[in-house]
């Protein structure tokens, strides 16, 4: 059958919900999965490297991406432009790499429209009282901020059903294997498999 083009796999969830370490722990543990890297504006942070955190690039250049079409999806987030390009993603679904890219609801949907094909996840944890209490436990941001945070994720959890898998964040590891599944089932759905079943059709016409 030759080698399978990669499954793109937007993830969204709730600030809170665990997706970064989800996706880093399903990167660590199996070989197949690339995450994609974002473009931005903002200067890089110490430590940080191009190609690593972020592909940094001048608004400019940025601009020159968008009206080439070069991005999959962007926003703009206190004057600075953040998205995922377009060549680096396909590049490694080419390559039989499945890509995980981390975005909000509004650009998950936008990557659906453009990429029917796109497998969408969104994590939860198993309640609303576990997600305030992970908010809490972080010790990094205020009471406000954690208020506007769990108002956020109500507004959120009105686009849940645009999803096609619900994730519940409960046990971390279990949340990695059942995802790391989900993923390989879909390789196995009829629609990414037209070109072996036009083929094998094909031959068994051929030998009656």
């Amino acid at each position: 059958m030759g080698e399978k083009k990669g499954v793109l796999i937007v993830v969204s969830g709730f600030s809170g919900a665990g997706k970064g370490t989800l996706m880093k722990c399903l990167t660590e543990k199996y070989e197949n999965y690339a995450l994609s890297i974002s473009a931005t504006t903002r200067s890089p942070r110490p430590g940080e490297e191009e190609g690593r955190e972020y592909f940094f690039r001048t608004t400019e250049e940025f601009e020159k991406m968008i009206a080439e079409d070069q991005l999959i999806e962007y926003a703009r987030y206190v004057n600075n432009y953040y998205g995922t390009p377009k060549q680096y993603v396909l590049e490694c679904l080419e390559k039989g790499k499945d890509v995980l890219l981390e975005i909000e609801i509004q650009g998950a949907l936008k990557v659906k429209e453009k990429y029917p094909d796109a497998l969408l996840l969104f994590v939860t944890p198993p309640d609303a009282g576990e997600l305030k209490k992970r908010l809490v436990s972080r010790g990094t941001e205020t009471a406000e901020v954690i208020a506007s945070r769990l108002m956020r994720a109500s507004e959120e959890a009105q686009g849940m059903d645009c999803y096609d898998y619900l994730v519940i964040n409960d046990d971390l590891q279990a949340c990695v294997e059942e995802v790391h599944r989900i993923i390989r089932s879909e390789h196995c759905r009829m629609g990414r498999n037209r070109e072996f079943v036009v083929r094998i059709q094909s031959e068994l016409e051929m030998n009656k």
